[in-house]
């Protein structure tokens, strides 16, 4: 068994390949290195051979999104760590190493994330994960150094180790006796919120999630996926009701729900008014998506979860009521209203 291998999902994706694979070949010493295609008709797989012959390919059966697209493709995978990696991340010198070494070092972390910069703009953070996530009371997901649109630059403010209630999917450390625990990522998820989702499932099983600022990326984002597309919205939404479903506290599921519920609906009249038709039909679509498969979620509820999953009651209004737009001002306004 490898200590660590390097997973990449990558679909129609060649020109990514191209671009980011020999920064993972030049700082992956340590590491087996995998391409897992999602059944690409680019010419992903030739390139690979032909350019790249150390590396392992796995061939997936279809496009199965990132949850399943993994879940297959782990299973030819020997690791004692995992690392999945977006196709679209640049990594640095020596980002393995801070990472294997907190696995050893402490028994009880189960997942990692890396600081995320933005490959465009390398002196801030990336929206994709930032410096680590959190979730507000309703299931809202936020980063230390991207709440909504704002984005911070990086000037050492969270150059630290700390813990997490969620890592970023873009890179993603796991160790395999507990992606193998928890069954791996949610397969209806297909893709956006099933790292928060497996996150949440590892704290219930009383896992601890970290963030390692010595270990750097840099994440282009958006590469399979823009900001803007309808399915994204579709799936954000929809993925964020289900796993409220599935990992909420009993007392509180009901409530959080028909208040997210209200909120969606909010959400949706904003686009209404914006213009922005197809974001409105995608909520939606991901509400009448979610009623049909819901009550197969509560059937396979488990019997504990965590009761403090939230550090803030509502994300949305300290961002859009209080204007708190950065994670150190929402953090003393939070520890401010329990002292």
């Amino acid at each position: 068994m490898d200590k660590i291998a390097v997973i990449i999902l990558n679909w129609n994706g060649v020109k990514l390949l191209e671009q980011f694979l020999p920064s993972v070949i030049q700082f992956s010493e340590e590491a087996s290195i995998y391409v897992a295609d999602n059944a690409s008709t680019d010419d992903s797989i030739n390139f690979v051979k032909q350019n790249f012959p150390t590396i392992k390919i796995i061939q997936n059966s279809g496009n199965h999104g990132f949850a399943k697209g993994y879940n297959d493709a782990l299973k030819h995978v020997d690791a004692e760590i995992y690392a999945l990696v977006n196709s679209d991340i640049e990594v640095t010198a020596n980002w393995l190493k801070p990472i294997i070494e907190t696995f050893d070092a402490e028994k009880q972390t189960a997942i990692i994330q890396p600081k995320i910069l933005d490959f465009k703009n390398k002196e801030y953070f990336e929206y994709a994960g930032a410096a680590g996530g959190f979730i507000d009371k309703y299931g809202y997901p936020y980063c230390r150094g991207r709440i909504f649109e704002t984005i911070e630059k990086d000037n050492g403010q969270y150059d630290d180790h700390c813990e997490l209630f969620w890592a970023s999917g873009a890179c993603f450390f796991i160790r395999k006796e507990v992606y193998d625990e928890l069954k791996g990522f949610d397969e209806s998820f297909f893709a956006h919120q099933e790292e928060i989702d497996l996150c949440w499932r590892a704290s219930n099983e009383g896992h601890i999630i970290r963030y390692n600022s010595a270990s750097v990326v840099y994440h282009v984002g958006g590469a399979t996926l823009q900001q803007g597309n309808p399915r994204k919205t579709f799936l954000n939404f929809r993925n964020s009701l289900l796993m409220l479903v599935k990992n909420l506290p009993k007392k509180r599921l009901f409530f959080v729900i028909f208040f997210r519920m209200i909120l969606d609906g909010i959400a949706a009249i904003r686009f209404l008014i914006q213009g922005k038709f197809s974001h409105t039909f995608a909520i939606l679509k991901a509400h009448f998506s979610f009623y049909c498969i819901s009550l197969k979620y509560l059937r396979e509820r488990k019997d504990f979860q965590i009761q403090q999953y939230y550090t803030v009651k509502s994300i949305v209004f300290l961002y859009y009521i209080k204007k708190l737009t950065v994670f150190k001002e929402i953090f003393n306004s939070y520890q401010n209203i329990k002292n």
